[in-house]
């Protein structure tokens, strides 16, 4: 156990017997007792502040110094400087704002991280809060600061940054509007059976769970295609589990999947839907088929349907990887996925202290490769380009 995960649990044990000078004081001796970061790791474990740990220390170091609280000083329930978040309810969406066009981060892990510093970041506020008060939100919310080295992407599009910029302002259009965004994407297939899978859980010691050896496709249990649909705004997601292949149809059917089961109850007045997507796969912006059961999508449900694709090689920025599928993978590392149904039920329980809620269910319905679309059947498609970068965003209207 680390010195951080010690601390939590004295504190935890104290906390509702201490009052507000003996909580300063003991958090203090703490920080003394560990010497260099002291400070730093106590406030971590406990969530005081270090102004408030660094007045404990001056009290016990020099009780008779004028500018020391008195030995009896305890401060009144509802005393003090107000949360940040009362005084300025906004800041926090403003700030993930000004980080969100440029946010990065692993597709496997919920950290992510910008390139923006503290200081910009607080001026960019208009000096709302300060730099450290910058650092502490963005640290409660995952983010992270890297340095450039750990940016080395290889080559990207020119315009990737502006097709960044497009994709937050249209999501924003449609969220004011009140009008369904989500992000869509399939992610990376896993075997049915009693695989190993990576990460670790807690187990008896010595009483690990016993998996076969290798990793070859059981034919009669196949494999699971998990299709995720991710609603920006309510925080739900649905996934679709296919046991076929990944193409464009199953892509979209999943996609009517989540309307009828999620999305029309929540967007009853809905007249378009914006779908933000990865410029690849079966939801690629070049795909033929992904278009053209879209067009059948919007017939059916009479939405009009934007569509938004992220440019070459920037998968993870898209927001269903790191605000759904992550949590995913950490709810499963080192459980066997033994069954669909097990898969199903650790998607289903995956949740977050967001409030992330998911829905799930199987689909295995069969889904040729190889389809191909026709110039003929192209003529048909009601679709819209725009004048930037129409390859990655327009509009496919419902045929009337």
């Amino acid at each position: 156990m680390d010195i951080v995960e010690t601390i939590r649990r004295k504190y935890d044990n104290l906390n509702e017997l201490l009052n507000e000078r003996s909580r300063r004081l003991w958090a203090a001796s703490e920080a003394q007792a560990i010497g260099r970061g002291g400070i730093i790791r106590v406030a971590e474990a406990t969530g005081l502040s270090r102004t408030t740990i660094i007045s404990g220390i001056r009290e016990l170091d020099a009780p008779q110094r004028k500018d020391a609280p008195g030995p009896n000083r305890v401060r009144r329930p509802g005393a003090g400087r107000k949360p940040i978040t009362e005084s300025d309810p906004t800041v926090i969406d403003d700030l993930e704002k000004l980080v969100d066009p440029v946010t990065r981060g692993d597709p496997e892990s919920p950290l992510r991280w910008t390139l923006k510093s503290t200081h910009r970041l607080s001026k960019e506020l208009g000096g709302r809060i300060c730099p450290r008060k910058v650092s502490q939100l963005l640290k409660d919310k995952d983010y992270s600061l890297q340095s450039n080295r750990k940016n080395k992407e290889g080559a990207s599009h020119p315009d990737r940054n502006a097709q960044f910029e497009y994709i937050n302002e249209t999501v924003r259009k449609f969220q004011k509007k009140n009008q369904p965004v989500i992000s869509v994407d399939t992610k990376k297939k896993e075997l049915i059976g009693n695989f190993k899978n990576k990460g670790q859980e807690w187990h008896p010691k010595g009483k690990p769970d016993e998996v076969l050896v290798h990793d070859f496709m059981d034919p009669d249990l196949g494999k699971g295609i998990p299709y995720g649909v991710y609603d920006i705004t309510a925080n739900q997601g649905w996934v679709s589990v296919g046991t076929d292949h990944d193409t464009a149809e199953f892509a979209v059917n999943s996609i009517g999947r989540w309307w009828k089961k999620m999305g029309s109850g929540r967007y009853v007045n809905a007249k378009e839907l914006l779908i933000v997507a990865d410029g690849g796969g079966s939801n690629g912006s070049r795909p033929r088929l992904w278009k053209q059961s879209l067009q059948k999508f919007a017939n059916k449900t009479g939405l009009k349907i934007t569509v938004r694709h992220f440019p070459p090689g920037t998968s993870k920025w898209n927001k269903i990887e790191h605000r759904m599928f992550s949590f995913i993978s950490m709810n499963w590392r080192g459980k066997p996925l033994i069954s669909h149904e097990v898969m199903l039920n650790l998607i289903a329980n995956t949740t977050t202290r967001s409030g992330l809620k998911i829905k799930v269910g199987l689909d295995k319905r069969k889904y040729p490769t190889g389809k191909r679309v026709s110039n003929a059947e192209m003529k048909n498609i009601n679709i819209k380009r725009d004048k930037f970068h129409g390859d990655w965003n327009y509009r496919i209207i419902p045929n009337i």
